[in-house]
């Protein structure tokens, strides 16, 4: 499975922006799709997953802000993130697994795809 991230940029404070992921491969063994991110001198995390169900999770700090999303005929998936914040920049990563509890971020996902950089000016 390879995935494709796109859509990053530079945002100033209370914008919006929507990130794109492409996938593919043999995508039939996909069951959660979702987005990590990593601050400067800071750990990878989870900002949002979703099932093939489309049952998702969310980073607390995101919550309410962001959404994620698919298009199955596209073999895409979203994030779409409003009322960025400062504390919002970050490189962003698209990632799959075949396990849909890896939303809950418990666990290290199978598929990774290169960064996007978010830079949110304040």
């Amino acid at each position: 499975v390879q995935l494709q991230a796109s859509g990053g940029g530079l945002v100033q404070a209370g914008g919006s922006l929507r990130l794109s992921c492409a996938l593919s491969g043999i995508i039939s063994t996909i069951n959660a799709l979702g987005w990590y991110r990593q601050i400067a001198g800071k750990e990878r995390e989870l900002v949002a997953g979703i099932t093939i169900a489309d049952i998702t999770n969310y980073l607390d700090s995101v919550n309410g802000r962001f959404t994620i999303s698919r298009d199955v005929l596209k073999n895409k998936m979203y994030l779409d993130m409003d009322t960025l914040k400062p504390e919002d920049t970050a490189v962003y990563y698209c990632v799959a697994d075949s396990d849909d509890r890896a939303i809950y971020g418990r666990r290290k996902w199978l598929y990774w795809g290169q960064g996007t950089q978010v830079t949110v000016s304040s």
